[in-house]
């Protein structure tokens, strides 16, 4: 079945620009090796996280309706989710930052619908259904830490990016999908890694994106929970990995408090983590978010703040005092004293307030661009949006009058008022002149033969952040990856294993099957040397029969797998020792 991702109410809020990632689930492509591979890791997890994990994790996997024995569809996880105030959609690996934290914004669950190869069960760079489903929606379950989700993604999409943040993601991202994908050359993969390696130690400047990923990481991904003496795990990248779920509690994985600090620290996405932070409890992790959010430009508006936009060459908004809201590509300011004098757009730009558009200034109307004097009045404490109809009188600003209004800064703007436009507190947010001038000194910025002048209302920037004001104002259904994940290959050789894990599915459920364990036992010995995941399937369910002889052949069988592939042993043995109830494994 293709699963549709229309089930749940939250989904329907969605705005295109994210619909866009959106794939639908096909069920259908999940073969017998993935359905192994999931109830393999799910089960070695409900039995080892039941002692590591944070208490929310078993209750989770109970209340978002996540099978052991079954990789979960879309459809069902949606008619749980909904119950607890969210939703889940699939989509093709990475996506980018600003995006992921987007869907979270809204309570949706973006999880990552291809699912690891049985190669790499313990760890993958790519982002899967194991990682996504295992992981994040287990935990979510939590109130507390559900808010401190929506909320990390509220503030962290509006981070403003930087070029350099967009070539990393698209690096990582074909990186993670070539590890992923079989048989990719290993000098292909070298080569990716070296791309990424080289950008992720290039000396620049890191942007509010950058820096709120690391907490992302730091966190949602890779957060312990309680002391460093007795952490617990609820970071989802932990959660979903065998491997790193136990390496990270052993002596070898620097433990320290969770802080602001964690934001300055970077991290290798394709290689285990050498330290984690430890929070004292979820409360804390809003905490420390809110001390980051206090230092974007989101909150901190100013020079600095309209600097970062500049810098990203991306869709950003600037926030007036008066809550008049630019947005567009912001290319130029001019400063005096320290503070922005005069903004510049170029290309499309929209004007908001309150994150909707003003009728008249879309982005057709604004279609070159957009300047505006940002400041007050030279020699006049007044600010323009602080002033009564009186005082708008008493200094000329009135409909139907020529003016010449001197901003600090040495910015004058000379016209015929046409009209203003208030905002609902009564304060003018926007003038539009007819026959205008503006200068900055002897620099003209705008000439009458132009056409009309809208200038914005506001005594300083109070804010600015990545994206538009409303998102109708653009078209933002735009985003084309440069890479696609890669399915597995096919060959009469893998359908007929998989056509074999089919078979012992069939028997453990009680479904008919082609063949007996035993036929299935010989087959895999014959041809399909070295595989260990169906061995230790058929071996549970020998053991379970009694087959005591049958269970023999089987152990001997991977103890030669063992010692062919040695990097397996441990999958072996844990697999093995849930079967035989914590009996030694020899």
């Amino acid at each position: 079945m293709s699963t549709p991702f229309e089930s749940n109410p939250l989904l329907d809020k969605l705005p295109q620009h994210l619909r866009q990632f959106i794939k639908p689930q096909d069920y259908n492509e999940y073969t017998p090796i993935n359905q192994a591979v999931w109830r393999y890791v799910m089960r070695k997890n409900v039995d080892y996280l039941s002692r590591v994990a944070h208490s929310s994790y078993l209750d989770g996997l109970k209340k978002t309706g996540i099978e052991v024995e079954n990789i979960p569809s879309m459809y069902g996880m949606n008619r749980i989710l909904k119950e607890i105030g969210w939703a889940a959609v699939a989509v093709d690996g990475f996506i980018p930052p600003n995006a992921f934290m987007e869907f979270q914004a809204y309570n949706v669950l973006v999880i990552a619908s291809d699912i690891r190869q049985l190669e790499h069960i313990e760890y993958t760079p790519a982002p899967d259904i194991i990682h996504e489903g295992a992981g994040h929606a287990p935990i979510i379950a939590n109130p507390e830490y559900a808010e401190y989700l929506r909320r990390f993604g509220e503030i962290g999409c509006k981070a403003i990016s930087s070029a350099h943040d967009y070539e990393v993601y698209e690096a990582i991202r074909l990186l993670s999908i070539l590890k992923e994908a079989e048989g990719t050359p290993q000098d292909e993969i070298e080569a990716v890694e070296k791309l990424v390696d080289d950008l992720q130690t290039k000396p620049v400047e890191p942007s509010e994106m950058a820096l709120i990923r690391n907490l992302h990481w730091w966190t949602v991904e890779y957060g312990l929970i309680g002391t460093v003496e007795d952490p617990k795990i609820y970071g989802a990248g932990l959660l979903s990995s065998i491997g790193e779920s136990a390496w990270c509690m052993t002596d070898n994985v620097k433990k320290q408090p969770y802080s602001i600090d964690a934001a300055y620290q970077g991290f290798d996405i394709t290689k285990p983590q050498p330290q984690l932070f430890v929070t004292p409890d979820f409360t804390h992790l809003s905490l420390v978010l809110e001390e980051f959010a206090n230092k974007m430009a989101l909150r901190t508006g100013g020079l600095s703040s309209v600097q970062k936009l500049i810098n990203s060459k991306a869709l950003g908004t600037v926030e007036l005092s008066t809550g008049l809201q630019i947005s567009g590509v912001f290319t130029n300011v001019i400063e005096s004293e320290g503070k922005p004098v005069y903004l510049q757009t170029t290309g499309k730009t929209a004007l908001s307030y309150r994150e909707k558009e003003l009728v008249g200034h879309d982005t057709s109307y604004h279609a070159e661009g957009f300047g505006s004097p940002v400041g007050k009045l030279k020699g006049i404490n007044l600010a323009i949006e602080d002033m009564s109809p009186r005082d708008l009188m008493a200094y000329d600003i009135y409909e139907g009058l020529r003016v010449t209004l001197e901003f600090e800064g040495d910015i004058t703007v000379s016209g015929e008022i046409i009209t203003g436009t208030r905002n609902l507190q009564g304060k003018i947010i926007l003038i539009s002149f007819k026959n205008c001038t503006v200068t900055h000194n002897d620099t003209v910025l705008f000439q009458p033969e132009w056409g009309i002048y809208d200038m914005a209302v506001g005594k300083k920037v109070t804010s600015a952040f990545s994206g538009p004001a409303d998102v109708k104002s653009f078209d933002l259904v735009s985003h084309v990856p440069s890479s696609k994940t890669i399915k597995a290959k096919k060959s009469a050789e893998r359908e007929e294993l998989e056509d074999l894990y089919q078979n012992i599915r069939n028997i453990r459920e009680g479904k008919p099957a082609d063949k007996t364990v035993a036929e299935v036992f010989d087959i895999l010995t014959q041809k399909h040397n070295g595989d260990w995941l169906l061995a230790v399937e058929i071996a549970e369910l020998q053991h379970r029969a009694g087959n005591n002889e049958a269970v023999n052949a089987v152990l001997q069988y991977l103890d030669t797998v063992k010692t062919s592939r040695p990097a397996v042993a441990n999958l072996v043995d844990d697999g093995l020792e849930l079967i035989f109830e914590k009996e030694k494994v020899n």
